[in-house]
């Protein structure tokens, strides 16, 4: 969540971003929103490896974890995480939970539920053993739209320069082409039911646009890229306005029904 993402915050909800961060990032989130990737395999944090992705069998997607616990991928987290935070404004949270990493997992997840192949299918562990090459090197499915796709805008449009991406993908939301549409990006009456609209969004993207046309051995450039490189910009543009909604409604004055209590066993 950078700069303009930031202001969509409302003072109170930004207030408290700014009081769990620690002081060192300048009540940055963004800067910290890599720290659940980092931690995944630390033996601490084991259990939360497959809260990063939901697995999808025969294009009707499932929420548990490789032992079967229910509630344990990345949409049963941010409902958890989110419960979690609301108890931050009432101060009647307890030492099992940590506000500040429950902060930055909520950022985090809201980020790989946007992310079209954390919701893709189980056979193919979401695009990760669909090999292939992107324009010269090798790669995945799943790296493609995690990370190529940007990496190739930011060295083509915007001389590697990340901030100068963000600030034109935050520029389309904020009075360009996706502005009309914060409106019913934001709408949200119930937590569980909106974290669903977000995965199905997903799958639905990656279904039409992700594995569409592609298979292993497969070389992506051009074609690949102009054509999907509107559809990751827009993602990561609503990730960051429904992360703000979200923020807002446990941070702030405000009230989101949310009856998950997902917990690490």
């Amino acid at each position: 969540m950078h700069e303009k993402q930031q202001d969509l915050l409302e003072p109170e909800a930004k207030h408290a971003v700014q009081m769990l961060l620690p002081d060192y990032v300048n009540g940055d989130l963004s800067a910290l929103c890599v720290w659940p990737d980092q931690v995944r395999h630390w033996y601490r944090y084991r259990w939360t490896s497959s809260l990063h992705f939901i697995d999808t069998p025969d294009q009707a997607w499932d929420c548990h974890d490789p032992h079967g616990v229910k509630d344990m991928c990345v949409a049963g987290a941010i409902q958890n995480f989110t419960n979690q935070l609301s108890h931050y404004r009432h101060g009647t949270s307890d030492r099992r939970h940590n506000m500040t990493e429950a902060l930055l997992f909520l950022a985090h997840f809201m980020g790989d539920i946007h992310q079209p192949m954390h919701v893709g299918f189980t056979s193919d562990e979401g695009g990760n053993t669909i090999d292939l090459r992107w324009f010269r090197h090798k790669s995945n499915l799943h790296h493609v739209w995690d990370r190529e796709i940007i990496l190739t805008a930011a060295a083509d449009y915007y001389g590697k320069d990340f901030n100068l991406l963000q600030e034109d993908i935050e520029g389309n939301f904020t009075d360009g082409i996706w502005s009309a549409d914060l409106a019913s990006w934001r709408d949200c009456t119930d937590l569980v039911s909106c974290v669903n609209k977000y995965a199905a969004e997903s799958i639905n993207i990656a279904c039409k646009w992700g594995y569409k046309d592609v298979e292993s051995g497969d070389t992506l450039s051009d074609d690949y890229f102009n054509s999907r490189l509107p559809i990751v910009m827009k993602r990561i543009a609503q990730g960051g306005v429904r992360l703000a909604m979200i923020l807002n409604r446990v941070l702030g004055d405000h009230t989101l029904e949310n009856d998950s209590s997902v917990s690490p066993t």
